[in-house]
């Protein structure tokens, strides 16, 4: 990161913007696919609205035995995401649609919502899990 970003990031923490840091995984057939969807992945994430990628992390690829059933090897690569984004729902956007499978807030020590910003985050959710749904991606959970 040049200083230009450098100073932009500590502008945006000052402003209230929530550094955290995610891990993000990938599994595939082959290293070079694994290597190629992680890449391609985290790039996307550098485009998100109301998101600055401050660093990444790739971890050596690997090779896993049996890592689900009826695959007997695969390759799994591993990268540590530091962003900032501009609010707590842009942060939950960002984990919904970026499956980390584990994510620290760093920074601020506390975050407030008020009702309209909790209600904002909820609904967001929502929004995600339907266009999830309508991709054929998942489904909605009915009780009775």
């Amino acid at each position: 990161m040049d200083e230009k970003q450098k100073k932009l990031a500590e502008n945006r923490l000052k402003d209230g913007w929530i550094k955290s840091t995610m891990i993000i995984e990938v599994l595939a057939v082959n290293k070079e696919a694994a290597e190629s969807a992680l890449k391609k992945h985290v790039e996307k994430i550098h485009h998100e609205e109301n998101t600055m990628v401050l660093h990444e992390r790739y971890h050596d690829t690997r090779e896993v035995k049996n890592p689900v059933p009826n695959i007997e090897s695969g390759f799994s690569q591993i990268v540590d995401v530091d962003i900032l984004t501009r609010d707590f729902d842009q942060l939950v956007r960002v984990v919904v649609s970026y499956a980390p499978s584990s994510i620290e807030i760093l920074e601020p020590e506390e975050i407030r919502l008020d009702m309209g910003e909790a209600q904002g985050i909820l609904n967001s959710i929502a929004e995600l899990i339907h266009k999830f749904a309508a991709a054929g991606l998942g489904g909605v959970m009915v009780s009775s």
